[in-house]
């Protein structure tokens, strides 16, 4: 009997430990140096969030930025069935404060109404990259975003520059995968596997997060910022992150 119990409080103790882990705010720097770079955009800092489904973004989040950033990313899943107005409302609000929006559909955005969300995101000043680009300027140099949905094909290929820096931004990792070879973005950014959320080991039911070198570029997947279904993790933390793009110093 003893052993029952001290099993049973070993379970209500890892259980605890997930929920803790599903609502921490970490916030993950990653310096990023590059040979071709404008001056203009050195340095160029992103906040990058995916995957906020139905947390509250918390104010402890938002005061870990302690530097300036230019723009904000949602790589999608902004919320899913069930999450209140308010909710919403009040994490774009969170969001747009910091810095211009930019947003791509995730798979949990399709469950609520569409011009609805629409409405709202264009309300808050939100830019949406469906299929689209967009061209951001600093310092006199500009930078390329690339949106794209899970049907990449779609893509106005008159609208792409590739002599420009260009961030490519899906909620997807493997469609990101699939038009890297056409596009060829320096930095590309997807989220929507959260870690696999609970992993045993190694082993879980999706790709864990983290910044890699693919196609002669860096590829972002987080494993975000909230969870879907349980609010548990367990081997792929909660993450939020701060991309900043740095020329390199050849000096060194």
């Amino acid at each position: 009997m003893f052993y029952l119990y001290l099993v049973i409080a070993a379970g209500v103790l890892l259980l605890f430990y997930m929920f803790i882990e599903a609502f921490r705010n970490r916030l993950i720097h990653h310096p990023l140096t590059f040979e071709e770079l404008p001056n203009g955009l050195n340095s160029f800092r992103i906040f990058f969030i995916s995957d906020i489904h139905k947390r509250r973004v918390s104010e402890r989040l938002i005061n870990k930025l302690t530097k300036p950033v230019d723009i904000v990313i949602i790589g999608g899943d902004l919320l899913e069935a069930g999450v209140k107005q308010e909710r919403l409302e009040e994490n774009l609000r969170q969001l747009t404060n910091v810095a211009p929006v930019y947003f791509v559909w995730g798979n949990n955005d399709e469950e609520v109404d569409k011009p609805w969300l629409e409405t709202t995101l264009l309300h808050h000043g939100v830019t949406i990259l469906s299929q689209s680009s967009e061209i951001i300027t600093k310092s006199e140099t500009r930078i390329q975003l690339i949106g794209i949905d899970e049907e990449y094909e779609q893509l106005d290929e008159r609208e792409i520059n590739n002599e420009m820096f260009t961030v490519l931004i899906s909620h997807y990792p493997d469609i990101i995968r699939e038009a890297s070879s056409m596009l060829s973005p320096e930095l590309s950014l997807s989220g929507h596997t959260h870690g696999g959320q609970i992993r045993l080991f190694r082993f879980g039911i999706a790709e864990l997060g983290g910044m890699k070198r693919e196609n002669e570029g860096w590829h972002l997947i987080s494993n975000g910022y909230g969870t879907t279904k349980l609010p548990l993790r367990l081997g792929a933390p909660q993450q939020t992150h701060i991309i900043e793009i740095k020329k390199l110093d050849e000096r060194k």
